[in-house]
């Protein structure tokens, strides 16, 4: 697969591009259905980018919405072409957010509120080998190492030498405070974290107890944003058994708002690091 090329942006693109067409034409999801003989389902799934979309599946919309014009009907058919190969991540088999690694793979900036835990992006191969034990202790030793080494290979985009990824962390004091694998492990944690920091792209606050009862008080969320246009922000609210991406702009605004609620309540950068400088050397103790 070409390196340029994300399946995840490019079935979100194509799904948007179906969606414009059929509004275009005046048609509802279900009428579309109807003419085509499958499911109103199908023709959501396909156009909010969850499902792979086939070059037959392109070539029946544009013959419903008659697009006469051939190179927007190939324009189509090759990103459908291109929404069924595979990311980096397939090659660690079945993982259950691999929609969320797309879209992070593609995005511009992110905006982290992690009220548990040290957020993914951030995490030492320690911590994240703890993390994910005890949060699948059901699971597999080799499942497990499959996830921190995808975890793991993910934090690329924070280090990217060009076009890193803009990250802006809120964390809760809880996470800081939460022993996860041996003192040792948070105290080389916690290190890391003010490494990082240090990095222009990268932004970390902390969100003190004492605030009390804050606007990210119903848990963790992240808001992606990508450098194109056509590619609309997403809310990503992850799940034990299924993940929720909200991309209607109402609902984006809504969590924007919340966002900036939660940086104005939380510790300014520079008293971010001496409270994680203090805890990580209390670690040390």
């Amino acid at each position: 697969m070409a390196s340029n090329v994300n399946p995840t942006v490019r079935r979100r693109r194509l799904g948007q591009e179906l969606r414009r067409l059929r509004e275009l034409k005046g048609m509802t999801a279900e009428e579309v259905a109807e003419r085509l003989l499958v499911s109103q389902s199908k023709i959501s799934r396909l156009e909010n980018g969850r499902r792979s979309i086939s070059q037959r599946d392109v070539r029946d919309l544009c013959g419903v919405y008659e697009v006469e014009d051939q190179r927007i009907v190939d324009s189509l058919m090759q990103m459908a072409k291109d929404s069924r190969q595979q990311g980096w991540w397939h090659a660690f088999g079945d993982i259950p957010y691999s929609v969320y690694i797309g879209l992070e793979t593609d995005a511009e900036s992110l905006r982290v509120y992690e009220p548990q835990i040290i957020t993914g992006l951030l995490q030492t191969r320690a911590y994240a080998e703890a993390i994910v034990q005890g949060g699948s202790p059901e699971s597999s030793e080799q499942d497990n190492d499959k996830r921190v080494e995808v975890r793991l290979r993910r934090q690329s985009r924070i280090t990217a030498e060009q076009d890193p990824l803009r990250l802006w962390v809120v964390l809760d004091e809880a996470a800081l405070h939460r022993v996860v694998g041996s003192r040792q492990v948070m105290r080389e944690q916690l290190e890391h974290v003010l490494e990082l920091s240090q990095l222009p792209h990268i932004t970390v606050q902390v969100l003190p107890f004492e605030v009390g009862a804050h606007a990210g008080i119903n848990g963790q969320y992240s808001i992606l944003e990508f450098a194109d246009a056509a590619d609309s922000s997403v809310v990503y609210i992850e799940g034990v058994t299924s993940d929720l991406y909200l991309e209607k702009p109402h609902d984006v605004q809504k969590y924007t708002v919340m966002y900036e609620h939660l940086r104005a309540q939380s510790l300014n950068v520079e008293q971010s690091r001496r409270l994680v400088e203090r805890l990580a050397k209390e670690y040390a103790r």
